[in-house]
């Protein structure tokens, strides 16, 4: 793990507020997704970006909850996660800005992720081009809530 995900990791621990609503929280976690897309599309991408961001960062997840059955449920972000939408062109300025930002985590899910059928494949396409060519179905941000909330300020939740 890098440092400045060293950093945020940090803030992530000091952060947890599972008794407390999620708009207090530091940290903040969202997903921008493109709103054309269709909702399958939209879905796998978001699905993919979570993984990735729980990979990185497990202290956002939750500990499994069991109900009074006795049957378990697998932890949930306890910092929430906002689904937002826009268009293309601005899941592409904020990625573009999100990059430059000291603290911010940014996965993205291209076209070619979800074009890709194997990972292999997906590595070629992307490691084959350059990122301008790129075109982004979502990005996913995870940071302080103020850098966050100054690159997406405005956007809808996606519905």
């Amino acid at each position: 793990m890098s440092t400045e995900h060293q950093e945020l990791q940090a803030l992530i621990e000091a952060d947890v507020r599972r008794g407390a609503g999620t708009r207090t929280a530091k940290v903040k976690w969202v997903i921008v997704a493109d709103q054309s897309l269709g909702p399958g599309l939209v879905a796998n991408a978001t699905a993919c970006l979570g993984a990735s961001v729980a990979a990185v960062f497990p202290g956002l997840v939750g500990e499994p909850v069991e109900d009074g059955s006795g049957q378990a449920h697998p932890g949930l972000p306890w910092s929430g996660c906002s689904i937002l939408g826009g268009d293309a062109a601005k899941v592409r300025e904020i990625r573009t800005k999100a990059m430059s930002k000291e603290g911010l985590f940014v996965a993205d899910m291209s076209k070619h992720a979800q074009a890709s059928r194997n990972y292999e494949e997906y590595r070629a396409a992307v490691g084959g081009g350059e990122e301008a060519d790129l075109s982004y179905y979502a990005v996913s941000l995870v940071g302080p809530r103020n850098k966050v909330d100054k690159l997406v300020g405005g956007l809808p939740l996606l519905r």
